[in-house]
């Protein structure tokens, strides 16, 4: 009789410590052992093929290979690039990100899957097939990749020293007391039972629901939050636009953040810094923008120094890492159905560092393509800094009639 619980003993404790042909020999010599009904019974044991352990009493058989060897030569078939000279050397050509403009390129401008590479590859007299393709591939060391967004655009030559002068300018006006104000458009929103990005608990199988398709809904439109946010206080202002985002709106949100929290929190200031973007509706060269500010300047008698980020580094304007970026964690995978959810997730936005948010609804409706001539320009009160004028200017109040 078979003692199949010993055969099983043996294994367990030998098993994990042999290669392929050791496990192979083993098995074998245990089936040998048990005679009759022992090939069924080792098979059961091992979970190894009876035709794996036919090998194997052949081997037991045949005269010892050399170290380290666990099959004998000859056996298997070789690989598809060791009888294909030129193989690699074509699927290179397919995929080098280097040959991308060589007009002799087959797959010129087309995405590179694995199927369309072994249809290039078998019109140029290959034998290969999209799953081999992608294992030459990951041997080759490509992989598949998403975009990285690590390009600032096009450098401008003193893009450091604007931010260095940035930092200094707000370092000085913190020190005396003053406030500084970072401002900027987030992104557009479309109002409704649409997808927004991100997950949230909810109970199980029990998603929200929400429109296949992002079409605009003509009665509710897009949201658009302008935000303001106060450096030395930690707190956001945003008003929501239901209309264009247009230079006056800008303006008119700043002139809500000081009518609200402002003056409040500077009761004795008679200055104001505004770092911005230097693009969009507080773009440098907008010059409805400048005409906004002069105007609030002139109402509220605060002397406004602009301080514009150089093209292309949005990102490091800090509404956008201490503000902007919190309301988007807050309101992931939530549907904006509507203006007043809107307001209440933006309202509900805090951080650990003790981040406060105010959001009110803007219903104004703001014109666009607002001409200003070279009069309105020449009416300004404003200074060009030494440093780059384009970027930093002083508004300041005009004593009018």
């Amino acid at each position: 009789m078979i003692d199949l619980k010993a055969i099983c003993c043996r294994w367990e404790a030998v098993a994990g410590h042999l290669d392929e042909r050791g496990r192979r020999l083993f098995a074998a010599a245990e089936v040998r052992t048990a005679g009759h009904g022992g090939l069924a019974a080792v098979s059961r044991i091992t979970g190894l093929a009876r035709s794996t352990l036919g090998r194997g009493l052949k081997d037991l058989d045949a005269p010892a290979l050399p170290s380290r060897m666990m099959r004998r030569p000859g056996n298997g078939r070789l690989a598809l690039k060791d009888t294909d000279a030129t193989l690699l050397d074509d699927l290179l050509r397919l995929v080098e990100p280097a040959m991308m403009g060589d007009p002799t390129r087959p797959l010129l401008w087309v995405s590179k899957s694995w199927v369309k590479l072994a249809t290039a590859l078998r019109e140029m007299g290959h034998k290969i097939s999209a799953n081999t393709a992608a294992k030459l591939l990951l041997e080759l060391g490509f992989s598949r990749h998403v975009n990285r967004k690590t390009k600032e655009g096009g450098d401008h030559p003193d893009r450091d020293e604007q931010f260095e002068y940035i930092n200094g300018q707000v370092n000085a006006f913190q020190a005396a007391g003053q406030p500084v104000i970072s401002v900027d458009t987030k992104k557009k929103e479309l109002v409704g039972l649409y997808k927004n990005a991100g997950s949230d608990y909810r109970a199980e199988g029990r998603p929200d629901h929400v429109k296949v398709h992002d079409f605009i809904d003509k009665d509710l439109g897009r949201a658009v939050p302008y935000g303001v946010y106060d450096l030395a206080a930690n707190t956001g202002w945003v008003s929501l636009g239901i209309d264009n985002d247009t230079a006056e709106f800008a303006v008119n949100t700043i002139r809500r953040w000081h009518e609200t929290m402002g003056q409040t929190r500077y009761p004795n200031t008679d200055r104001l810094m505004i770092t911005a973007d230097g693009g969009g509706s507080n773009g440098s060269r907008v010059r409805l923008w400048k005409v906004e500010l002069q105007k609030f300047a002139d109402a509220t008698g605060l002397t406004l120094q602009i301080h514009h980020y150089p093209p292309g580094t949005s990102k490091w304007n800090k509404i956008e890492h201490r503000l902007f970026c919190h309301i988007t964690q807050n309101w992931r995978g939530k549907p904006l159905v509507s203006h007043q959810v809107i307001l209440d997730l933006i309202g509900a936005t805090t951080t650990k560092t003790g981040l406060e948010v105010r959001c009110e609804l803007d219903p104004r409706t703001y014109e666009k393509g607002i001409k200003v001539t070279n009069a309105g320009m020449e009416a300004l009160n404003i200074q060009g800094a030494a440093f780059h004028p384009e970027w930093n200017y002083t508004i300041y109040p005009r004593q009018l009639e």
